[in-house]
């Protein structure tokens, strides 16, 4: 296994993982360790914007609509002209 040293880590973010960890039962070096394989395991494509939009709305429910009955029978488009 790789050992991996962090240089100018900011005070504030060594405390903020020591509580982490602490809140996890975990060591500072596991809760880092988790964090990392977290990070690493994400999808490499990003969602497309209707799938995100649906994920991040999913809790604020749907919107059923009565679509009305076409009346007339679809033409296609007319490209002579």
């Amino acid at each position: 296994m790789a050992a991996i040293s962090i240089r100018n880590l900011d005070d504030d973010i060594r405390n903020r993982l020591r509580v982490r960890a602490a809140r996890h039962g975990r060591s500072m070096e596991s809760e880092i360790r988790v964090i990392l394989a977290q990070a690493v395991n994400e999808p490499d494509q990003p969602e497309g914007l209707f799938a995100t939009l649906v994920d991040r709305f999913a809790a604020a429910g749907g919107v059923e609509l009565d679509l009305a009955r076409r009346s007339t029978r679809a033409r296609s488009a007319d490209l002579d002209q």
